[in-house]
């Protein structure tokens, strides 16, 4: 295993969770890092990422101004600080690494990233 997210779990509406990614067996900080989340009968969607380079993040419309990704890449780590949850929030989410180390851009698609988390629950009840 080289990606570990940890910190799920279950939380009222506008509630907050600080969600964590170890990486393990090599160190990512030359990759873009990211989280996506998938809810029961949906497909797999970007949350935000954070550049390797220069910090810079992105975030899916859905989350913005509620949630915000940082790194430790003294220690080889990437949170998500999610603020004001709401039950649609609900999902399995997953911290990934982008496949391809120092890319110049961060990217949403979910083929670019090419190392992943077994995933964490959060349930945010109404």
């Amino acid at each position: 295993v080289q990606l570990q997210a940890f910190g799920g779990g279950l939380v009222q509406a506008g509630g907050s969770l600080r969600l964590s990614c170890a990486a393990s067996a090599r160190t990512f900080s030359s990759n873009n890092m990211g989280w996506f989340r998938q809810a029961p009968g949906k497909e797999r969607e970007f949350v935000a990422t954070i550049s390797w380079s220069n910090g810079g993040t992105y975030y899916a419309d859905s989350v913005k101004g509620r949630f915000t990704i940082s790194r430790d890449n003294a220690k080889n780590t990437v949170n998500l600080q999610m603020n004001t949850l709401k039950p649609e929030d609900t999902a399995v989410y997953y911290c990934a690494a982008d496949r391809i180390s120092r890319r110049t851009y961060v990217t949403m698609t979910r083929a670019e990233y090419g190392y992943w988390g077994q995933g964490t629950l959060v349930t945010v009840s109404s």
